[in-house]
């Protein structure tokens, strides 16, 4: 069954321009590169990187980059826009590349799309060099969760409703539509816990630039998360032995 990606791909593109939508421009980006520049890393990948913009935002502050993404029609546009990068079609669920592989592991707003969210971070942390970052921007699980019926002829922002099912929704937007997936906070940080990464940053940004109309909308509740999680080194100094949570039974709640 189809995801929506490969139909709207056009759209998305069309979308996007050159310097992304809203969300991305004037709310996650500047904190993103926050965290990247104080990493000082050298290697990436950026999982679900779809045409390439924030690749190309990583490589020009010296990182090598990988870019991964599971709809052909995003990695063709991303080689078009940018011939010297390296873009390959591929699902995080199963990232082919060999265990501790990047410095950074990069999902910018990809989580919310990926079915098999426990196999992904799973191969998230294996390519993960000890003491590196997975950097994570997300939908908070209070915006997934929105019905927008129940909000919309209000004129007001959709009310949360079903927080702690998870499940799929179809959005639409500008010719785009696509599943996206709800989950409530909990499940997210229970398997990145189930990983032993460290979580090192946490912050629900708000917009920084743009029309102030929009501004005030997206100041009304946090629309976005960043998260960094840190890949313990066994071998630093000061390092201490981690003990790892133990693993949700199958069919267990978050």
């Amino acid at each position: 069954m189809s995801d929506g990606w490969a139909e709207s791909a056009a759209a998305w593109i069309a979308d996007m321009g050159n310097g992304g939508d809203f969300g991305r421009a004037c709310v996650l980006d500047r904190p993103m590169l926050e965290r990247i520049e104080a990493g000082r890393f050298t290697t990436a990948l950026d999982v679900g990187c779809g045409e390439g913009r924030f690749c190309r935002m990583l490589a020009e502050r010296g990182i090598g980059t990988v870019g991964i993404d599971p709809t052909e029609a995003l990695i063709d546009e991303a080689r078009r826009r940018d011939p010297p990068g390296d873009y390959r079609i591929g699902r995080a669920e199963q990232l082919d590349f060999p265990d501790a592989s990047f410095d950074l592991v990069v999902s910018y707003l990809s989580l919310i799309d990926i079915p098999d969210l426990t196999r992904a971070i799973a191969e998230m942390a294996r390519v993960l060099r000890p003491g590196g970052s997975l950097l994570i921007a997300n939908l908070t699980s209070f915006n997934t969760a929105a019905q927008p019926s129940l909000g919309a002829r209000l004129g007001f922002r959709p009310a949360v409703d079903r927080y702690f099912d998870e499940r799929p929704e179809w959005v639409s937007w500008r010719g785009i539509r696509v599943q996206n997936w709800h989950r409530p906070l909990g499940t997210y940080m229970a398997l990145l816990l189930e990983q032993a990464l460290e979580l090192r940053h946490f912050a629900e940004p708000a917009p920084y630039a743009g029309n102030p109309l929009r501004i005030a909308r997206y100041r009304r509740a946090p629309w976005f998360l960043i998260m960094e999680w840190r890949k313990p080194d066994a071998t630093a100094p000061g390092s201490r032995d981690i003990v790892r949570p133990p693993r949700r039974q199958q069919g267990a709640q978050a």
